[in-house]
């Protein structure tokens, strides 16, 4: 697991690209803010999560991205909900301190005009 990469992959690339090709400038993975978020907007108070939906466990039941391996079940279900509550906890943080967030889902990739619709809706709305 240690060649996991847990920064600049590629769903988080796609999504920084198309922010920069709309204009949008931003942060990366801020130290100072519970569960560092992938891309953030500190003066408009947004942070943006890109998950991948095997390991943060995407709870969209047609996801096929988010299925659960079939050998070593105990371990995988104990890590992977492990990490989605993490995800849960660090986004209610984020709330409390009067954070905006999205999650933006791996396999929301495949339609990526619809992603840029709800990724400039997200950052163009008010806070």
């Amino acid at each position: 697991m240690s060649l996991i990469k847990g920064r600049d992959t590629k769903p988080e690339m796609i999504v920084r690209r198309m922010l920069h090709a709309m204009g949008y400038r931003y942060r990366l993975q801020a130290k100072d803010l519970p569960g560092r978020p992938d891309i953030l907007f500190r003066t408009r108070r947004k942070a943006i999560f890109v998950h991948g939906c095997f390991w943060h466990r995407h709870p969209d039941p047609s996801c096929k991205l988010a299925r659960m391996p079939k050998s070593r079940l105990e371990f995988w279900e104990s890590k992977l909900e492990g990490n989605r509550a993490r995800d849960t906890a660090n986004e209610a943080k984020l709330e409390e301190m009067g954070w905006k967030v999205l999650t933006v889902w791996e396999c929301e990739l495949r339609d990526l005009e619809q992603l840029g619709n709800k990724l400039s809706g997200f950052i163009g709305e008010k806070s």
